[in-house]
């Protein structure tokens, strides 16, 4: 990839083909991840059934089993279970294929300056998720599994027996919900970078960001105060994480300007001409 993204360009035409094929490559991809992913689905859907099969031995009163009560839905839940993963496994390079289609059309200094956002993403999903079954689901089906009864406490016993397609959308939720907030540093430190944020600016809004984020965790996470809290307080840290990676950014953006206007201050026509 040259310096100046002038000498990477092509007629309209070239570029959609070139996106057909970057898409392809992805799909392709997807597709036998799919079929890999397929074959190993029972695995791991017993892997994410691990947390709940736990919390059931440990509080007893339940029957211990997981119910369908659609013909295909064992079957549909199955393809689901696969499809996520392939997509989980995927997405690493289907994001590399869009790098390579957007990066000839950058400076050296923003791609640069992209790159490490790009790395840090999937890094981030994979922390959210990992927190969500390592910490959140064990405590908040131990919670949640306490409301059940017995025919002593009420007239008749009331216990859980969970379908297995309720039970995988719920944990999909949770772990897409934990993985995509995970984002939020990426997010305000590159609009920092491109200055459309602050760091004094997230500072002094720190309560109101405090107030959203137990907003917006109780309306992506089950009704419980423990997965409410355990999105909210690690999207707290990651709020003041932000802030200093904000302030790092707006430095780098500082230095680039400085670099793009020359020691006189006038930015460099010979950099930045069309």
């Amino acid at each position: 990839m040259a310096e100046n993204p002038d000498s990477h360009t092509m007629p309209l035409l070239d570029h959609l083909i070139e996106l057909r094929q970057r898409l392809l490559y992805a799909s392709i991809t997807l597709a036998v991840a799919f079929m890999a992913a397929m074959y190993f689905s029972e695995h791991i859907f017993n892997f994410l059934m691990q947390p709940l099969a736990t919390a059931m031995t440990e509080v007893g009163g339940s029957t211990n089993r997981m119910i369908y009560t659609h013909l295909a839905e064992n079957f549909v839940t199955q393809m689901k279970v696969a499809f996520f993963a392939a997509a989980f496994v995927s997405f690493p390079l289907f994001a590399n294929q869009m790098w390579l289609f957007v990066a000839p059309g950058l400076y050296k200094h923003e791609r640069a300056a992209i790159l490490p956002f790009l790395l840090a993403s999937p890094i981030l999903f994979f922390l959210g998720g990992l927190l969500v079954y390592s910490f959140v689901m064990p405590l908040a089906w131990k919670f949640l599994l306490g409301f059940q009864t017995t025919a002593i406490e009420t007239v008749l016993p009331i216990q859980l027996e969970p379908r297995v397609a309720d039970y995988l959308s719920l944990v999909m939720t949770l772990i897409f919900a934990f993985g995509i907030s995970f984002q939020m540093p990426v997010l305000l430190v590159l609009l920092a970078r491109v200055g459309i944020v602050s760091a004094a600016g997230l500072a002094e809004k720190r309560r109101y960001a405090i107030v959203g984020i137990f907003i917006f965790a109780g309306i992506v996470t089950p009704p419980d105060v423990i997965s409410q809290i355990g999105l909210a307080l690690p999207l707290i840290l990651l709020y003041e994480l932000s802030i200093f990676g904000a302030k790092f950014a707006e430095k780098q953006r500082e230095e680039a300007w400085a670099v793009d206007t020359g020691p006189s201050g006038v930015e460099d026509t010979d950099f930045n001409q069309a």
